[in-house]
């Protein structure tokens, strides 16, 4: 079940999207029955006590109507408060219960301030469903945490670092699984259950696109497999500097007995993929804009996709052959001849009669150089996209550099006033957010690590390097036809043309909403970094103790009431 539309009662309203070990709450209220509206309590029944919970509780809330926090004072302790006492004064809200998949309820209330001032649970609405890994029989998407610079990992693992001072690709990783697995989340589980099946089954062949290379344990599983596997290494400049940790990834590689071949197009082999064949047949692959390295893994946002399914597997081993057969000496022909060959030069289409596999296409890049002014076709079907959306475009990419038609439509969203578009964007060591007629705004990452406002402590800034990796646009994700693009590619026509990359496109509801609830997790994870930072004591960050903070929602020139409208209101 994509999403779940409770029934209404007394005005109130809930919408529930499922996302990846992740529930998206969205509310409406009819606006006559917003006078003296506290906010919205939240109460979860799990099927098991989680870390730090009970089966039954109310989501808790750090801002209350009593204490003030600013960007630039501390303030005495502040303990987290219930949402039955401090509601939260939003449309909707993110909740990642720490028990896992199962069955879950949730139940809103609308509260109210009563005649005294205090809160008291009004009108209630219900969404029961299950919180599952799985998306499909034959497709399971997973999302790494991309939470190292935050209070979740401050509480947990006290910004503990995540490797030796001293770089390695040997290092022994026992001290940092439990860092591992709560960072790489599902994305992680993804894919050390795709190179167990390769160790549990002698008949598996693997074959491995690379980029970023230097996480150990994903090397020494590599290293056992030894002559069943062959690996495309990127060798850019990046991965051949001194500090450069892929040469003595792939040394070790070679002598594991694993067939190693470097190469780069004219920029990069951009690729993250991994092939399993057998008996030399394609039959399953993980993909996803994830590079198979520390930072990979545990410190960006990324995503993994395992096909389940040998006629999307076969594609990518098309695309593994006939990169791995070039002479890449020369950049110039190497990408000249891989964009002319069947599998570079067209849409891979993929349209599944029963519910395996949804609808899909596949794209494998580089696509060589295009006219001055022009885009590749891979580029041309995003941006058709864009100009077709007629509800929502959600987004999280990590540059806007490279140019084409893609990056052009993303960036004139402000101009659709008729759509909600939301999105977040790496922009060196700072995060871009956009919103429809609004100008851009930015929040840094080490914000936290410089000013520490009670309850907030102290967070890692994430370090050098992109922590936005992402490259995904989801349109119309709860609409009639959702589509997501998503994949390795950074969706620019430079980088299209370029490098080895590939491109996904997606039309289901399901992987639109798992992909959707990733955006709005994002953008509102920084934008309370970015209003933290703003906040002063003359506009501190606290609850409204008036309905004042309902109005925008229900002014059609504020992009708050076209949210609550679109996320409230499935196709």
């Amino acid at each position: 079940m994509s999403y779940f539309v409770s029934q209404k009662n007394n005005g109130l309203s809930m919408v529930s999207y499922v996302g990846d070990s992740a529930v998206l709450l969205a509310f409406d209220l009819d606006q006559e029955k917003t006078a003296n509206l506290a906010g919205f309590s939240i109460r979860c029944i799990t099927p098991s006590k989680g870390q730090y919970q009970t089966n039954d509780y109310f989501l808790q809330n750090l801002l209350n109507f009593n204490d003030q926090i600013t960007g630039n004072t501390s303030q005495v302790s502040i303990k987290p408060v219930g949402s039955d006492k401090a509601p939260f004064q939003q449309f909707h809200w993110m909740h990642f219960p720490s028990a896992g998949p199962g069955q879950y309820q949730y139940i809103a209330y609308a509260s109210y301030f009563n005649s005294n001032g205090s809160v008291q649970l009004g009108p209630s609405v219900t969404a029961n469903f299950d919180l599952e890994y799985k998306s499909f029989p034959n497709l399971e998407v997973g999302f790494t945490r991309g939470d190292i610079s935050s209070q979740a990992y401050s509480d947990r693992f006290s910004n503990a670092p995540i490797r030796p001072a001293q770089k390695s690709i040997d290092f022994d990783t026992t001290p940092f699984q439990n860092q591992y697995q709560w960072l790489g989340a599902h994305a992680r589980k993804l894919v050390f259950d795709f190179l167990n099946e390769c160790q549990q089954d002698p008949s598996i062949n693997l074959d491995v696109f690379v980029f970023d290379f230097d996480e150990p344990d994903i090397i020494n599983s590599l290293c056992k497999l030894g002559s069943r596997v062959r690996v495309l290494q990127d060798d850019a400049p990046l991965h051949m500097g001194p500090n450069a940790m892929e040469p003595q990834a792939t040394t070790k590689l070679q002598a594991a007995g694993v067939a190693v071949k470097k190469g780069h197009f004219n920029r990069f082999a951009h690729d993250k993929i991994m092939i399993q064949t057998r008996n030399g047949s394609a039959v399953k692959v993980l993909t996803g804009s994830a590079n198979f390295s520390i930072r990979g893994l545990y410190v960006q946002a990324n995503s993994v996709l395992v096909f389940d399914d040998p006629v999307v597997a076969s594609l990518y081993e098309q695309a593994f052959q006939t990169a791995f057969a070039l002479d890449f000496s020369n950049p110039g022909p190497a990408t000249r001849q891989f964009a002319t060959s069947a599998i570079g030069s067209k849409w891979n289409d993929i349209n599944e009669n029963d519910s395996n596999l949804p609808p899909l296409s596949v794209s494998f890049a580089p696509h060589g150089q295009v006219p001055a002014g022009q885009s590749t076709f891979s580029i041309e079907k995003i941006s058709q996209a864009i100009q077709s959306a007629k509800s929502s475009i959600l987004f999280a990419v990590m540059q806007m550099s490279g140019g084409g038609d893609a990056m052009s439509a993303l960036l004139n969203l402000g101009n659709r006033t008729d759509l909600l578009s939301l999105g977040i964007i790496q922009n060196e060591g700072q995060l871009q957010l956009f919103k429809p007629g609004n100008t851009a705004a930015f929040t840094s990452f080490d914000f936290l690590s410089k000013n520490i406002p009670e309850p907030f402590k102290s967070e890692w800034g994430g370090g050098a390097g992109e922590v936005i990796h992402h490259k995904f646009v989801v349109c119309d994700f709860n609409g009639a036809s959702p589509i997501v693009f998503c994949g390795s590619s950074n969706l620019s026509a430079g980088g299209e043309a370029e490098n080895g990359d590939n491109l996904i496109a997606i039309y289901d509801k399901k992987i639109a909403i798992y992909y959707a609830v990733e955006a709005i997790r994002l953008f509102d994870h920084y934008q309370f970094r970015r209003l933290h930072q703003q906040s002063t004591s003359d506009k501190p960050l606290m609850l409204d103790s008036t309905d004042n903070w309902a109005k925008p929602f229900y002014d059609p020139q504020n992009i708050k009431s076209l949210q609550r409208q679109v996320l409230s209101s499935p196709t």
